[in-house]
């Protein structure tokens, strides 16, 4: 069975990042972008990361440009516009596809636990210590409502 420990995807600098890295974390994975009516999102996701991940959590965020173009800028500027505007500390990943025919594999898996495309910008995938998801939430929900099913994987 597939985990989301299976999958490696390039950090915002190139770098490749093994997700077996977050194993036996609680995962919220978020495609993100920067000029989204839902961008504020970003204080809310730092909030739940800093929060609760002395408890296990970690946030992962992954810049998507599919959605009205929202996120256009290079991986240097989608780095310096999350630090400056919301002191984003999390980790973010480089830009990828959630949807269609370029999908990250990653994006394939997720939508294979809980059925139907990526809505929008700021869909949020919440992945238990065992690497399956565990719950799918829409872009409209915001990150402090994730907190009881944070608390609950956790």
């Amino acid at each position: 069975m597939t985990s989301l420990a299976d999958f490696t995807l390039p950090r915002l600098d190139g770098t490749p990042q093994p997700l077996s890295a977050y194993a036996g974390k609680v995962v919220l994975v978020v495609n993100t972008a920067s000029q989204c009516g839902h961008t504020p999102q970003y204080q809310g996701l730092e909030a739940l990361w800093r929060q609760y991940g002395d408890r296990g959590l970690v946030v992962l965020g992954f810049p998507c440009n599919q959605f009205g173009a929202q996120e256009p800028g290079a991986a240097d500027e989608i780095a310096q516009f999350c630090e400056v505007n919301f002191g984003v500390s999390f980790p973010l990943f480089g830009k990828l596809e959630v949807n269609g025919p370029g999908e990250s594999p990653l994006y394939g898996w997720l939508k294979q636990a809980e059925p139907g495309d990526v809505e929008w910008n700021f869909a949020k995938f919440l992945v238990g210590r065992d690497g399956q998801v565990v719950a799918r939430f829409s872009p409209d929900t915001q990150p402090a409502d994730l907190a009881r099913d944070i608390t609950a994987a956790l």
